[in-house]
């Protein structure tokens, strides 16, 4: 673990659909630094996402080099293969020195027999009432949880050991950060579920650094948190104990931190980790998904004539192929589609109502959080476009700029970290 590249404390996973905002995203960094934060970028980009927009992870790399370059920015920043597993790891390789090993899929495949009883057996020692420090009440584990975890997540903890070891084979060990993301299972994980898998993770030989934990709520795309707030507030609370315990129980390094997955706009939770995090001296990383596609769309909408039109035209375009773009992301959304608008009336709005539609302002009451979140995934619209759309970027780079560097920094970085 001596030579292992370690993450900093607080850290931001920006996601950029069209890679053209690499520089107005590192502008909010730089802003923040001013005003007393250190946090650390992270490009990230899934493998879907290239598939549907036709680029390839170097443009990621190539995209931080160039903003960092620009913008003279001297400390550390990464780029994330953001879930990532076998079939598609070996095309991030080169490109990317921040993994986010993406388990869903694979929870609730049982390892055999003989492993589900190995990891019973030697973490008996665990069952009871188990006092972790500063925890309000000990984590009560007896077999029932302790086989029923064994049995949900010990074969999907396994591969993301073989992921680890197929990247460290290519890139060597200790030069990469690797996030291991159990966010989109099917139930939140509790605090004692969110221990034993920390512990088969260290089992693995993983030296994990951010862990993803599903939380209770909805994290839809997009918009605020939806969920119990006091409930999140002990789940959060709670995991950040585990996790301090786990890096002296297993052997973990010592940067381990939580990681919030599409934690884009969660604005009535970020009082909440802010005041946790500084609690517990803790760290954090926080994945801002595809907001800023949205910015891009509200810039251009604020610019009006042909920006205004090709914003208009991207949604009429998305209304007629609803259900293609929504099923990818089906878990993560809640759209109510007598909410939308037709593409009738959206071409005859003006500037100021297509942004007041659009913009997550719940203080408007023109904001339709069922279009925010229908045109947060009808960026493949975008992309079908292919050169209309992006010179229409650089056409209006000045307003989509100001509007992507202000919304990372006002409304993400500064509640999440700022003191």
């Amino acid at each position: 673990m001596n030579t292992l590249k370690k993450i900093a404390p607080y850290s931001l996973g920006m996601g950029d659909r069209f890679g053209r905002q690499g520089k107005a995203q590192l502008q909010a960094i730089i802003n923040a630094r001013d005003a007393g934060l250190d946090v650390t970028p992270v490009w990230n980009k899934s493998n879907r996402e290239h598939l549907l927009i036709g680029t390839e992870p170097a443009s990621v790399l190539a995209e931080a080099q160039a903003a960092v370059a620009a913008l003279g920015w001297k400390g550390p920043f990464h780029v994330d293969a953001d879930h990532i597993n076998l079939t598609n790891v070996d095309r991030f390789v080169s490109a990317s020195d921040f993994y986010t090993v993406d388990v869903a899929d694979y929870s609730g495949k049982p390892a055999s027999a003989d492993d589900i009883e190995a990891f019973v057996s030697s973490h008996r020692r665990y069952l009871g009432a188990l006092a972790i420090p500063g925890l309000r009440c000990p984590l009560m584990i007896d077999e029932a949880l302790l086989r029923a975890t064994a049995e949900k997540f010990l074969w999907a903890m396994q591969e993301a050991g073989r992921i680890y070891r197929h990247i460290a084979e290519r890139k060597g060990e200790g030069t990469f950060i690797t996030e291991v993301s159990v966010d989109e299972t099917d139930l939140p994980q509790t605090p004692a579920e969110l221990l034993l898998i920390l512990a088969m993770i260290g089992a693995e030989g993983i030296p994990v650094q951010t862990i993803a934990p599903k939380f209770t709520g909805r994290f839809n795309k997009g918009v605020d948190y939806v969920g119990d707030l006091v409930q999140f507030e002990k789940e959060f609370d709670d995991d950040l104990r585990v996790a301090a315990f786990a890096v002296r129980e297993f052997g973990l390094p010592d940067t381990l931190k939580l990681s919030v997955h599409s934690g884009s706009d969660k604005f009535s939770i970020y009082p909440i980790i802010n005041r946790l995090i500084k609690k517990h001296g803790a760290g954090l990383h926080v994945k801002t998904a595809g907001t800023t596609w949205l910015e891009e769309l509200i810039g251009l909408a604020e610019a009006g004539g042909e920006g205004l039109a090709l914003a208009k035209e991207i949604h009429s375009r998305a209304a007629g192929h609803f259900e293609e773009l929504v099923k990818p992301y089906a878990t993560v959304l809640d759209i109510d589609p007598t909410q939308l608008p037709a593409p009738k009336e959206v071409a005859q709005w003006t500037s100021r109502q297509y942004v007041a539609a659009l913009r997550h302002d719940l203080s408007c009451p023109d904001y339709n959080r069922h279009f925010r979140q229908f045109m947060h995934v009808a960026f493949k619209i975008a992309a079908q476009l292919g050169t209309t759309y992006l010179d229409a970027l650089t056409a209006n780079e000045a307003i989509i700029s100001q509007n992507v560097t202000d919304n990372l920094h006002r409304r993400h970085l500064h509640p999440i970290f700022g003191s």
